[in-house]
Protein backbone atom coordinates (compact mmCIF):
# COMPACT_ATOMS: atom_id res chain seq x y z
CA UNK A 1 0.00 0.00 0.00
CA UNK A 2 2.70 2.52 0.98
CA UNK A 3 4.69 1.63 -2.11
CA UNK A 4 1.66 2.28 -4.36
CA UNK A 5 0.96 5.65 -2.73
CA UNK A 6 4.64 6.62 -3.03
CA UNK A 7 4.66 5.81 -6.75
CA UNK A 8 1.45 7.80 -7.21
CA UNK A 9 2.94 10.90 -5.57
CA UNK A 10 6.06 10.70 -7.74
CA UNK A 11 4.07 10.38 -10.96
CA UNK A 12 1.72 13.26 -10.08
CA UNK A 13 4.69 15.48 -9.27
CA UNK A 14 6.34 14.69 -12.58
CA UNK A 15 3.12 15.37 -14.45
CA UNK A 16 2.69 18.74 -12.76
CA UNK A 17 6.24 19.66 -13.74
CA UNK A 18 5.78 18.65 -17.37
CA UNK A 19 2.53 20.61 -17.63
CA UNK A 20 3.91 23.85 -16.18
CA UNK A 21 2.88 26.94 -18.14
CA UNK A 22 4.81 30.06 -19.02
CA UNK A 23 3.78 33.21 -17.17
CA UNK A 24 3.88 36.69 -18.68
CA UNK A 25 4.45 39.81 -16.59
CA UNK A 26 4.50 38.01 -13.24
CA UNK A 27 5.06 41.31 -11.41
CA UNK A 28 2.06 43.09 -12.96
CA UNK A 29 -0.51 44.29 -10.44
CA UNK A 30 -4.22 44.77 -11.25
CA UNK A 31 -5.63 48.29 -11.45
CA UNK A 32 -2.18 49.84 -11.56
CA UNK A 33 -1.27 52.06 -14.49
CA UNK A 34 2.09 51.23 -16.04
CA UNK A 35 3.98 53.60 -18.29
CA UNK A 36 4.69 52.44 -21.81
CA UNK A 37 7.54 53.47 -24.07
CA UNK A 38 6.74 56.17 -26.59
CA UNK A 39 6.45 54.84 -30.12
CA UNK A 40 9.62 55.68 -32.01
CA UNK A 41 8.98 57.08 -35.49
CA UNK A 42 10.45 54.92 -38.22
CA UNK A 43 13.21 56.49 -40.26
CA UNK A 44 13.92 55.79 -43.89
CA UNK A 45 16.92 53.55 -44.55
CA UNK A 46 18.75 52.34 -47.68
CA UNK A 47 16.84 49.44 -49.20
CA UNK A 48 13.43 50.74 -48.15
CA UNK A 49 10.72 50.98 -50.79
CA UNK A 50 8.43 53.98 -50.45
CA UNK A 51 5.05 54.83 -51.88
CA UNK A 52 4.84 58.58 -52.45
CA UNK A 53 1.52 59.92 -53.69
CA UNK A 54 1.15 63.56 -54.71
CA UNK A 55 -2.36 64.94 -55.07
CA UNK A 56 -3.91 68.35 -55.57
CA UNK A 57 -7.15 70.01 -56.65
CA UNK A 58 -6.06 69.59 -60.27
CA UNK A 59 -5.16 65.92 -61.00
CA UNK A 60 -3.27 66.91 -64.15
CA UNK A 61 -0.84 69.02 -62.13
CA UNK A 62 0.02 66.17 -59.79
CA UNK A 63 0.11 63.44 -62.48
CA UNK A 64 3.79 63.98 -63.51
CA UNK A 65 4.84 63.35 -59.88
CA UNK A 66 3.02 60.04 -59.66
CA UNK A 67 4.81 58.09 -62.37
CA UNK A 68 4.33 54.38 -61.91
CA UNK A 69 1.19 54.87 -59.86
CA UNK A 70 -2.30 53.93 -60.95
CA UNK A 71 -4.35 56.73 -62.50
CA UNK A 72 -2.39 58.96 -64.87
CA UNK A 73 0.77 58.90 -66.96
CA UNK A 74 2.68 61.33 -69.19
CA UNK A 75 3.21 60.22 -72.79
CA UNK A 76 6.16 61.02 -75.08
CA UNK A 77 4.55 64.24 -76.24
CA UNK A 78 4.05 65.52 -72.70
CA UNK A 79 0.31 64.80 -72.70
CA UNK A 80 -1.28 63.58 -69.46
CA UNK A 81 -3.36 60.45 -70.13
CA UNK A 82 -5.16 57.76 -68.19
CA UNK A 83 -2.82 54.96 -67.22
CA UNK A 84 -3.64 51.72 -69.05
CA UNK A 85 -1.42 49.48 -66.93
CA UNK A 86 0.12 49.27 -63.50
CA UNK A 87 3.86 49.60 -62.97
CA UNK A 88 5.62 48.34 -59.88
CA UNK A 89 4.88 51.12 -57.38
CA UNK A 90 7.31 52.69 -55.03
CA UNK A 91 10.69 54.34 -54.94
CA UNK A 92 13.67 52.28 -53.84
CA UNK A 93 16.09 54.08 -51.54
CA UNK A 94 19.61 53.49 -52.86
CA UNK A 95 22.68 52.70 -50.77
CA UNK A 96 23.47 56.41 -50.42
CA UNK A 97 19.99 57.28 -49.13
CA UNK A 98 18.60 58.85 -52.33
CA UNK A 99 15.47 58.27 -54.41
CA UNK A 100 14.98 59.33 -58.03
CA UNK A 101 11.77 61.36 -57.89
CA UNK A 102 9.95 62.56 -61.04
CA UNK A 103 10.74 66.13 -62.11
CA UNK A 104 12.48 67.00 -58.82
CA UNK A 105 15.30 64.54 -59.53
CA UNK A 106 17.48 62.92 -56.87
CA UNK A 107 16.21 63.56 -53.35
CA UNK A 108 18.13 62.64 -50.21
CA UNK A 109 15.70 60.84 -47.89
CA UNK A 110 17.98 58.80 -45.62
CA UNK A 111 17.17 59.22 -41.94
CA UNK A 112 13.95 61.15 -42.55
CA UNK A 113 10.58 60.21 -41.10
CA UNK A 114 7.52 59.88 -43.32
CA UNK A 115 6.26 63.30 -42.24
CA UNK A 116 9.64 64.97 -42.78
CA UNK A 117 9.85 63.62 -46.33
CA UNK A 118 6.28 64.67 -47.02
CA UNK A 119 7.06 68.22 -45.87
CA UNK A 120 10.27 68.29 -47.93
CA UNK A 121 8.49 67.35 -51.17
CA UNK A 122 5.60 69.75 -50.54
CA UNK A 123 8.04 72.61 -49.98
CA UNK A 124 10.03 71.76 -53.12
CA UNK A 125 6.86 71.68 -55.22
CA UNK A 126 5.78 75.02 -53.82
CA UNK A 127 9.17 76.71 -54.26
CA UNK A 128 9.49 75.49 -57.84
CA UNK A 129 5.92 76.67 -58.48
CA UNK A 130 4.74 73.29 -59.67
CA UNK A 131 1.91 72.82 -57.16
CA UNK A 132 1.11 75.30 -54.41
CA UNK A 133 -1.50 73.20 -52.62
CA UNK A 134 0.07 69.70 -52.87
CA UNK A 135 -0.88 66.92 -50.51
CA UNK A 136 1.95 64.39 -50.21
CA UNK A 137 1.45 60.98 -48.61
CA UNK A 138 4.45 58.77 -47.80
CA UNK A 139 4.19 55.10 -46.81
CA UNK A 140 6.57 52.17 -46.45
CA UNK A 141 5.94 49.29 -48.85
CA UNK A 142 8.42 46.70 -47.63
CA UNK A 143 8.05 46.64 -43.86
CA UNK A 144 9.30 43.25 -42.71
CA UNK A 145 10.31 41.69 -39.40
CA UNK A 146 12.25 38.43 -39.10
CA UNK A 147 11.32 36.08 -36.24
CA UNK A 148 13.66 33.21 -35.37
CA UNK A 149 14.31 30.75 -32.57
CA UNK A 150 11.85 29.17 -30.16
CA UNK A 151 8.52 30.17 -31.73
CA UNK A 152 5.87 28.03 -33.37
CA UNK A 153 6.40 29.30 -36.93
CA UNK A 154 9.70 31.14 -37.52
CA UNK A 155 9.75 33.27 -40.63
CA UNK A 156 9.32 36.71 -42.17
CA UNK A 157 6.36 38.87 -41.16
CA UNK A 158 5.01 41.59 -43.42
CA UNK A 159 3.82 44.67 -41.56
CA UNK A 160 0.69 46.20 -43.08
CA UNK A 161 0.79 49.25 -40.82
CA UNK A 162 3.64 51.45 -39.68
CA UNK A 163 4.03 49.72 -36.34
CA UNK A 164 4.32 46.30 -34.76
CA UNK A 165 4.98 45.37 -31.16
CA UNK A 166 7.20 42.55 -29.96
CA UNK A 167 4.11 40.75 -28.61
CA UNK A 168 2.34 40.89 -31.95
CA UNK A 169 5.37 39.54 -33.80
CA UNK A 170 5.66 36.55 -31.44
CA UNK A 171 1.91 35.89 -31.51
CA UNK A 172 1.80 35.98 -35.31
CA UNK A 173 4.72 33.54 -35.33
CA UNK A 174 2.80 30.90 -33.39
CA UNK A 175 3.76 31.93 -29.86
CA UNK A 176 6.51 30.48 -27.69
CA UNK A 177 7.57 26.85 -27.78
CA UNK A 178 7.94 24.91 -24.54
CA UNK A 179 11.69 25.42 -24.75
CA UNK A 180 11.56 29.22 -25.12
CA UNK A 181 13.40 31.42 -22.65
CA UNK A 182 10.95 34.24 -21.99
CA UNK A 183 13.62 36.23 -20.18
CA UNK A 184 15.87 36.46 -23.23
CA UNK A 185 14.04 37.77 -26.28
CA UNK A 186 16.64 39.45 -28.46
CA UNK A 187 15.79 42.21 -30.93
CA UNK A 188 18.69 42.80 -33.32
CA UNK A 189 18.42 46.22 -34.94
CA UNK A 190 20.46 47.99 -37.60
CA UNK A 191 21.36 51.53 -36.57
CA UNK A 192 23.46 54.27 -38.11
CA UNK A 193 26.70 53.05 -36.52
CA UNK A 194 26.08 49.29 -36.75
CA UNK A 195 24.00 46.48 -35.28
CA UNK A 196 22.57 46.61 -31.75
CA UNK A 197 21.04 43.79 -29.71
CA UNK A 198 18.23 44.65 -27.28
CA UNK A 199 17.32 41.98 -24.71
CA UNK A 200 13.71 41.82 -23.51
CA UNK A 201 12.21 39.98 -20.54
CA UNK A 202 8.61 38.93 -21.13
CA UNK A 203 8.11 37.93 -17.49
CA UNK A 204 8.20 41.50 -16.20
CA UNK A 205 6.32 44.72 -16.92
CA UNK A 206 9.65 46.42 -17.61
CA UNK A 207 9.38 45.11 -21.17
CA UNK A 208 6.84 47.86 -21.91
CA UNK A 209 9.62 50.45 -21.56
CA UNK A 210 12.14 48.54 -23.63
CA UNK A 211 13.40 50.21 -26.82
CA UNK A 212 12.62 46.87 -28.46
CA UNK A 213 8.91 46.99 -27.55
CA UNK A 214 8.03 48.70 -30.84
CA UNK A 215 9.76 46.97 -33.71
CA UNK A 216 11.48 48.74 -36.57
CA UNK A 217 11.73 47.67 -40.25
CA UNK A 218 14.12 44.75 -40.77
CA UNK A 219 14.41 43.98 -37.04
CA UNK A 220 15.41 40.41 -36.22
CA UNK A 221 13.56 38.88 -33.26
CA UNK A 222 15.35 35.88 -31.78
CA UNK A 223 13.79 33.84 -28.97
CA UNK A 224 16.57 32.00 -27.15
CA UNK A 225 16.11 28.38 -25.99
CA UNK A 226 16.17 27.39 -22.34
CA UNK A 227 18.10 24.22 -23.15
CA UNK A 228 19.41 22.45 -26.23
CA UNK A 229 16.89 22.56 -29.07
CA UNK A 230 14.22 19.90 -28.89
CA UNK A 231 14.08 17.94 -32.15
CA UNK A 232 10.88 16.66 -33.71
CA UNK A 233 11.74 13.15 -32.55
CA UNK A 234 12.43 14.44 -29.05
CA UNK A 235 9.14 16.31 -28.96
CA UNK A 236 7.29 13.16 -30.02
CA UNK A 237 9.05 11.14 -27.34
CA UNK A 238 8.14 13.73 -24.73
CA UNK A 239 4.47 13.54 -25.69
CA UNK A 240 4.53 9.74 -25.58
CA UNK A 241 6.22 9.89 -22.18
CA UNK A 242 3.55 12.28 -20.87
CA UNK A 243 0.76 10.04 -22.18
CA UNK A 244 2.24 6.98 -20.49
CA UNK A 245 2.53 8.90 -17.22
CA UNK A 246 -1.11 9.90 -17.48
CA UNK A 247 -2.21 6.31 -18.02
CA UNK A 248 0.02 5.07 -15.21
CA UNK A 249 -1.38 7.71 -12.87
CA UNK A 250 -4.93 6.59 -13.65
CA UNK A 251 -4.07 2.94 -13.00
CA UNK A 252 -2.32 3.75 -9.72
CA UNK A 253 -5.25 5.91 -8.58
CA UNK A 254 -7.59 2.95 -9.14
CA UNK A 255 -5.26 0.63 -7.21
CA UNK A 256 -5.11 3.10 -4.32
CA UNK A 257 -8.91 3.27 -4.17
CA UNK A 258 -9.16 -0.54 -4.24
CA UNK A 259 -6.63 -0.84 -1.41
CA UNK A 260 -8.51 1.75 0.66
CA UNK A 261 -11.77 -0.18 0.27
CA UNK A 262 -10.03 -3.34 1.47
Amino acid sequence: MKRVVFLGVIICSLMMTSCSKKLYWKDMQPNYRYAISRKMEMRIQPGDRLRILVSSKDPELSAPFNLGMRGYRVDMGGEVRKADMDIEPGYMVNNDGYIDFPVLGMLYVGGLTQQELSNQIKEALRQERYIKDALVTVAFLNLKVYVMGEVGSPGVLSVSEDRMTLFEAITRSGGFTRNASMKEIAVIREEANGLRMLLNDMTTVKVFNSPGFYLQPNDIVYVKPQTATITTLGEGSRRTFTTLFSLSSTVISVLILLNIKK
